[in-house]
């Protein structure tokens, strides 16, 4: 699994491998984050969204944002589109969620930013990142020396 893992790494050209890396950096910082609202508030961590669907989606991100990870760590097409339609969501939902700080405190909104910047850079890079990735999946594989 190692050699595949590092073969797999190895088989994209060097933007492609640091756009991954900051996928997965984005989206383990998502699951602490995630994780640290749950321990500190439980599962009423979002109570503060009065919307029932925010606060679900918010607690299954404990969920979404490490399985993303996983994916794009095995850099798997899958997992590229799971990270994308989870960071779509999820700046949508804190977007829509906290629309109030435009009119009561717009400063706070500053909060939001790098989230926004992630979620923007992921979806920017979504589709020629699965591109790259693609091609790099249909490429034969390199003769493993028999023994």
């Amino acid at each position: 699994m190692g050699f595949e893992l590092r073969e797999r790494w190895g088989a994209n050209p060097l933007w492609a491998r640091w756009v991954l890396a900051v996928y997965l950096v984005g989206l383990t910082e998502g699951t602490g984050s995630h994780i640290a609202d749950l321990v500190r508030g439980g599962i009423h961590a979002y109570a503060a969204f009065p919307q029932l669907p925010l606060q679900v989606f918010f607690v299954s991100l404990v969920l979404l944002d490490p399985l993303a990870a996983v994916l794009v760590g095995l850099v798997r097409r899958e997992g590229i589109w799971l990270a994308n339609a989870v960071m779509v969501t999820d700046v949508s939902a804190n977007w829509w969620g906290n629309r109030h700080w435009l009119r009561d405190d717009p400063a706070q909104l500053l909060c939001l930013l790098p989230i926004t910047f992630f979620g923007l850079f992921v979806a920017a890079l979504a589709v020629p990142l699965h591109r790259t990735v693609a091609g790099a999946e249909s490429r034969p594989k390199a003769a493993l020396p028999s023994a």
